[in-house]
């Protein structure tokens, strides 16, 4: 059944794989159940009922992916999007959190509406092979910088913006005994190289007293989520400032969701030689689906993980990776304490191997013609240091544009680029005039 559904044999991949791919997506990702309750809940939303939502919504989304484009990616609450959701729509213009549920649901009808009629397709065939080709690279420094800021050997400073983290934190050396372990099994081509790292170094974290094991039940019922769930609000939808917040997170969730799934097809090896792959509209269709169904559920808009990429990279290749990893969501909701007792220190190896598996696309970027080089530098180093893959691509496009008209090659940019150029200069005009 498993080989008929997921296509396992055609994707030279087996069920054990599969399971072990999904296990560690789930690891690496599973700071969500903590991170967006609290996140979500400065915004005065319950915090309980935000743990069974968050999970429910991740479970949701993933298997979308699982069983609609039969992809290894992962879905949850977005992260930068939940912050835009409490601190800016609630805590910064005043509306209800109801309010901005609202304005969460209706862009996922949106997006449902542009992928039925192939607009979302459109825009990612689009976008030139340099920044496709600069993508999984800008990807892959932007997971390496999480997962040295989890394990402690990056720490932000006031002068210097970021620096090396104090080598007394033991955190570090959590992180560097996975690393060095989780290196030496992939090298010796050991199977489950990187859920081994994560639990000898959760054992070793157990150790030295920095986590402990759950003390009383494991197994509990999850929250309640009555508080949250289909809590939403109308008598704002015709107003300017919905019209802009809907507006904000359709633009950061499809660039976000766009360079995930592109740098992760990437690195699966399914893309053809203008960086497509067969199950992008499908895949597109599970991304609209999940963020619509996490507004009903009561959270912020749901998207693509970035983290997908860490099951990838231990030979993940079907939608049954994504199956795993939403079962593994699946059983959180019971076995909460168990799951969230793995330090982020033990996870981070796991992200910065994926890094260094990802950066790997930047052989087939071309140097020497400033016009194509200049856009995917940008696209590469603006993900790390605004913290955005989404913003990466902006500045990636943007710059193509510019250089390639001015530069008199107007035939390199597609009617469909000059639309989006169009949109992405009307966004920055927004934000300058700070009317969010």
């Amino acid at each position: 059944m498993l080989e008929k559904i997921f296509k396992l044999k055609q994707n030279k991949t087996n069920v054990r794989t599969e399971i072990i791919a999904g296990i560690i997506t789930f690891l690496t990702m599973s700071y969500i159940l903590v991170v967006n309750p609290n996140i979500l809940g400065a915004a005065g939303m319950d915090k309980a009922a935000l743990f069974t939502a968050t999970a429910l919504a991740s479970v949701l989304g993933t298997l979308f992916m699982a069983f609609i484009p039969n992809l290894p990616v992962a879905q949850a609450p977005g992260m930068g999007l939940n912050s835009f959701f409490a601190f800016s729509v609630v805590i910064g213009l005043g509306y209800s959190w109801q309010m901005a549920l609202t304005a969460v649901f209706i862009e996922g009808i949106i997006f449902i509406i542009l992928t039925f009629f192939n607009v979302r397709e459109l825009i990612v065939k689009s976008i030139p092979n340099t920044i496709k080709n600069a993508i999984p690279v800008g990807i892959g420094l932007f997971i390496t910088l999480l997962g040295l800021q989890n394990a402690g050997l990056i720490v932000k400073d006031e002068n210097t913006m970021v620096t090396l983290g104090a080598m007394s934190n033991p955190h570090i050396w959590v992180a560097s005994l996975g690393l060095i372990l989780t290196g030496v099994l992939y090298y010796k081509k050991v199977h489950g190289a990187f859920l081994i790292g994560i639990a000898a170094a959760t054992i070793f974290a157990v150790v030295l007293g920095l986590v402990h094991f759950p003390q009383g039940n494991l197994i509990a019922l999850p929250p309640d989520i009555s508080p949250i769930f289909v809590q939403f609000e109308w008598s704002n939808i015709f107003t300017l400032d919905m019209l802009i917040i809907v507006f904000t997170f359709l633009f950061v969730n499809l660039f976000d969701t766009v360079g995930t799934l592109l740098g992760v097809a990437s690195k699966i090896g399914i893309t053809d030689e203008n960086g497509n792959f067969p199950q992008i509209k499908r895949a597109l269709f599970a991304d609209a689906l999940g963020t619509t169904f996490g507004a009903v559920l009561g959270t912020s808009t749901v998207t693509s993980y970035v983290e997908s990429a860490s099951g990838v990279a231990v030979g993940g290749r079907t939608g049954l990776t994504s199956l795993s990893t939403a079962a593994m969501f699946a059983l959180a909701l019971f076995l909460a304490p168990l799951f969230l007792m793995v330090p982020a220190s033990a996870t981070a190896p796991a992200l910065i191997l994926v890094g260094l598996f990802m950066i790997t696309s930047v052989v087939k970027i071309n140097f020497e013609d400033m016009t194509e080089a200049l856009p995917a530098f940008l696209t590469i180093v603006m993900m790390p240091f605004a913290f955005s893959i989404a913003q990466g691509i902006v500045f990636g496009m943007l710059s193509f544009v510019f250089l390639k008209a001015l530069s008199g090659r107007f035939k390199q940019i597609s009617a469909t680029m000059w639309v989006i150029f169009a949109l992405f200069i009307v966004k920055i005009v927004l934000d300058g005039m700070n009317v969010l």
